[in-house]
């Protein structure tokens, strides 16, 4: 097995879902090894990109690929590219050990359907990602996630904040 500090980042896109009055979707992880207390089980859709596909389809098919959800509209995106590291203890469990983090492309979006469109349980006939959701004030974000995805989370609500009331 390679060494931690040699593992590549596992290419991502995250987003932020927003509903007319600026909240944001959270879904409830289904589970997953990184996750070590019932408090930090939230997080917004994410997923990977495939060789080739552009980041803003792929943050659109992973929106619907884990919440059904295809009514939305582009309102901004991160430039950068924000990164994470998975804790060590876990680094060889995750991703089969091939990865050492994610490098995340960040993605804005209103959601311009009904919340019926929402459909965690069979999404897009995909497998669930989510075991609930709800929607949650912007600023909370950072307190749900996992601690040491926390840093993206501050970047990405620091970045959308501005939308929030949009």
């Amino acid at each position: 097995m390679a060494r931690y500090e040699d593992l590549p980042y596992r290419t991502c896109v995250g987003m932020m879902l927003m509903n007319a009055a600026g909240l944001v979707f959270i879904g409830r992880r289904a589970g997953g090894i990184e996750h070590v207390d019932e408090s930090h089980v939230w997080q917004m859709p994410q997923g990977g990109v495939d060789p080739g596909e552009d980041t803003w389809a792929a943050a659109k098919r992973e929106l619907y690929e884990e919440t059904n959800v295809r009514s939305v509209e582009k309102l901004a995106e991160v430039a950068d590219w924000l990164v994470y590291d998975i804790p060590r203890t876990i680094a060889g469990r995750a991703w089969k050990g091939r990865y050492r983090g994610q490098r995340q492309k960040w993605y804005a979006v209103r959601f311009t359907g009904n919340d019926d469109e929402i459909n965690v349980a069979s999404p897009g006939g995909h497998k669930a990602e989510f075991v609930s959701w709800r929607w949650e004030p912007m600023k909370n974000l950072p307190d749900l996630i996992v601690p040491f995805k926390r840093p993206v989370y501050e970047r990405v609500v620091k970045e959308f904040a501005k939308l929030a009331s949009a």
